[in-house]
């Protein structure tokens, strides 16, 4: 067995990672342009060092790099629309034309090439006005205009676009409740009632994203997204198990609920142990019925767990710093884990629970990449590093689906180099396209192609037939 024949490789980006802009077209300012330092919230407005402003300059520049991915022989390109260019407060009583115009062409550039174009509704880009109205997701009132929001592009794209996805890494929430839920509350002062309240209307809100999608076209494929952090247990011992058993259930948590469509048996001794007591309406229960088509995740690396915080090296990474370090995996230049048999175990994993088709929606490797001359006049990257990284990845998929796993497809994050979600840098560059920019916003925005440029596009031609 292989991949199969209409498996969809493409690759992701973020519009607030990539598209700049921020202020062009009536666009609203969103929660990023107050994150210049990644998760440092600054909400007295944007600040010039905020590199996301900027982006790669992909608002003028979209045809030349959808042109790029073409090129590779994308089927499927991953990208969010940002909420603020739609409704710039979130409350707007029509939606913003000129930023609906922008995805038109966009979506139209990817169908020329018959690329299917999948969609992110909501990807760490709320509008800010509603994070400084209404506290984010600790309101209810987020839902109604989420689903506002919704069903002007459900109503719009209707016959273009086929797949969604509801929210990205829903589940991050739980670390970055400003980024993921537009929560100003200080992570440190927000109880763990409103944490859980904000997940329920966000969870709830997907739910009914996923009704009104399939009210409007009952083609359209809804997808739930999370951030799959594979843990596995640092020792034999039971107590380190049960901690990851633990961990882990803060994340099924999301996936449950969007999959099967009701709270798991385990928050009720969760709930029970942070006197946590939820405001769910018999509506609500109803809705959070309609489940997904599918679940996609992102997957980086993996970690380890310990019952006992002594025990140990830390991970290293700013995204898992409560995880440890495991021995037996090597690490990026920023502390991230690179295990490939991780994604194999995570798909089965998740296969196993849920029985739906699986999406790879991130996955890709973060390196400090060089320039050089090309030898015939131009300039690349020879990043063989991250060629492995992806070839031994990718390898896991295949595994996976011989393992009898339904997997759908694969987008490489970020198929061009992007501003860094959690550190607003450039130099820690994904792309299989090199831009050049530099953290203090010098460069002339060229895009040039990287080793791995043609390896992927081998790699799709031959439908993953020429990894080793």
């Amino acid at each position: 067995m292989s991949f199969p024949k209409n498996f969809l490789w493409g690759g992701a980006t973020a519009a607030n990672q990539c598209e700049g802009a921020y202020d062009e077209d009536g666009k609203g300012l969103s929660i990023q342009d107050v994150l210049p330092q990644g998760f440092k919230v600054i909400t007295d407005g944007p600040t010039p060092d905020n590199l996301k402003l900027k982006g790669i300059d992909y608002y003028h520049r979209y045809r030349e790099d959808i042109a790029l991915f073409a090129e590779m022989g994308f089927k499927v390109y991953r990208f969010s629309i940002a909420w603020s260019r739609i409704f710039p407060t979130g409350e707007e009583a029509a939606a913003n034309e000129a930023g609906l115009k922008f995805y038109d062409k966009v979506i139209d550039e990817c169908l020329k090439y018959g690329m299917e174009p999948l969609v992110t509704i909501s990807h760490y880009e709320t509008p800010l006005a509603l994070a400084k109205k209404y506290d984010g997701w600790r309101s209810r009132k987020m839902i109604e205009l989420y689903l506002k929001y919704c069903e002007t592009l459900f109503t719009r794209y209707k016959g273009k676009v086929k797949y969604w996805i509801t929210f990205n890494e829903i589940n991050s929430i739980l670390h970055q409740p400003f980024m993921s839920g537009a929560i100003l509350t200080p992570k440190e002062k927000l109880s763990k009632q409103d944490l859980y309240q904000a997940i329920h209307h966000e969870l709830v809100a997907s739910a009914r994203a996923v009704k009104l999608a399939h009210e409007i076209d009952p083609n359209y494929q809804v997808g739930a997204m999370i951030l799959a952090v594979t843990i596995y247990p640092l020792t034999s011992n039971p107590d380190d198990m049960i901690k990851v058993m633990e961990l882990n259930d803060d994340y099924y948590l999301f996936s449950d609920i969007q999959a099967r469509g009701e709270y798991p048996y385990f928050t009720k001794r969760l709930f029970a142990a942070e006197n946590i007591h939820l405001d769910i309406t018999t509506e609500d229960l109803e809705d959070l019925k309609h489940t997904v088509d599918f679940v996609s995740f992102s997957y980086y690396s993996s970690n380890c767990a310990s019952a006992d915080p002594a025990k140990g090296e830390p991970s290293g990474s700013n995204m898992t710093p409560g995880l440890k370090r495991n021995p037996y995996s090597k690490v990026t230049e920023w502390g991230w884990q690179i295990d490939p048999q991780g994604l194999r175990y995570t798909l089965n994993r998740l296969y196993a629970r849920y029985q739906k088709p699986l999406f790879i929606a991130e996955n890709g490797l973060g390196a400090n990449d060089v320039l050089i001359p090309d030898g015939k006049g131009g300039m690349t990257v020879e990043d063989d590093y991250r060629i492995k990284y992806m070839n031994d990845h990718l390898v896991q998929v295949e595994k996976a689906i011989e393992d009898g796993v339904e997997v759908m497809g694969y987008t490489a994050w970020g198929c061009i180099d992007l501003i860094s979600c959690a550190t607003a840098e450039i130099k820690k560059r994904y792309g299989m396209i090199y831009v050049d920019l530099n953290t203090d916003g010098t460069g002339t925005l060229a895009r040039y192609k990287k080793k791995s440029f043609d390896w992927y596009k081998k790699v799709i031609e031959t439908n993953g037939e020429c990894l080793d």
